[in-house]
């Protein structure tokens, strides 16, 4: 069993200068880039990268395992955030959704 170096991340819509990010569906959308099409014809989150709410704001959770199996999914949703100025949560325990 192998151990992740990379941290599991919350981002929340909100950027750093404290307005709500707009549109009002980004975490939708972030996370259907990631998701794929069952046999049941469905789209499924992937299981590393899903769209919540934290403390009432939306927000995307992101496992770090994400980042042994793709890597470049890994910093696509982490340069999102940085590239909108979204705030950022580390904090592996809460970003590992139950």
């Amino acid at each position: 069993m192998t151990t992740t170096t990379h941290s599991s991340f919350i981002i929340v819509g909100v950027t750093t200068s404290g307005k709500r990010f707009r549109p009002s569906d980004w975490a939708e959308r972030l996370c259907g880039v990631l998701s794929a099409f069952g046999a049941e014809k469905r789209m499924r989150y992937s299981p590393y990268v899903g769209p919540r709410n934290h403390k009432g704001e939306k927000a995307v959770f992101v496992d770090g395992r994400l980042y042994e199996i793709e890597p470049m999914a890994y910093r696509f949703v982490l340069h999102f955030a940085q590239d909108n100025d979204l705030q950022l949560i580390q904090d592996a325990a809460a970003a590992v959704p139950a």
